[in-house]
């Protein structure tokens, strides 16, 4: 079985937080930033090299700071770049697979039952009466307003096997996001019977 690349990358210090991930993105060809802050999640979407956050469309959504970012991905069909902080510093690793690399394709669902409002390639969507709200770099997501739960976002995650040859066992050893996609209600009714 193939497995994929898995090695540190280095980070210079007192980086510039923004442009070191378009230098990522550029260089392994990432799509998307998927953000986790002290004061909330970042979505952001590469363009033209350029890296464009939620707080580019919804100004009271959380920015992408080195101050309060706990980790990030960066992630593509191809790659995936993780930089996330310790006590001391930041660290980044990077997972990338070959042409013939092995791996099982989960589809996690995401939250959010319907729009409410879209602006410079993001909607912004919520989820049930708790309030919950995030903006996805996505548009024309086709939520179903007769069916409150259903949720049409999934976060395509890449998870990597290794066989262990005395026992034969095998464990999931290293995962990765991939893609970032809405699916309509009838794609998911047709997978659910065929």
């Amino acid at each position: 079985m193939k497995k994929p690349l898995c090695e540190p990358l280095e980070i210079p210090a007192n980086f510039d937080l923004r442009k070191w991930l378009e230098q990522q993105a550029e260089k392994y060809k990432l799509k998307y930033l998927l953000a986790h802050a002290e004061d909330g999640v970042i979505w952001g979407e590469f363009r033209d090299t350029q890296l464009v956050t939620t707080d580019s469309a919804f100004s009271k959504l959380p920015q992408l700071r080195s101050c309060t970012l706990q980790q990030c991905r960066i992630f593509g069909e191809n790659a995936e770049v993780m930089l996330w902080r310790t006590d001391e510093d930041f660290h980044a690793r990077i997972i990338k697979d070959d042409q013939d690399t092995e791996f099982i394709t989960e589809h996690q669902i995401l939250w959010g039952t319907q729009a409410e409002k879209v602006s410079n390639g993001f909607t912004l969507v919520s989820d049930g009466q708790q309030g919950l709200r995030y903006a996805v770099p996505l548009i024309d997501i086709e939520f179903d307003k007769n069916q409150k739960l259903y949720r049409p976002l999934r976060l395509t995650v890449r998870h990597y096997i290794d066989y262990q040859d005395e026992t034969g066992l095998a464990r999931i050893y290293l995962s990765r996001l991939a893609s970032l996609k809405s699916e309509s209600r009838k794609v998911i009714d047709e997978k659910a019977y065929s």
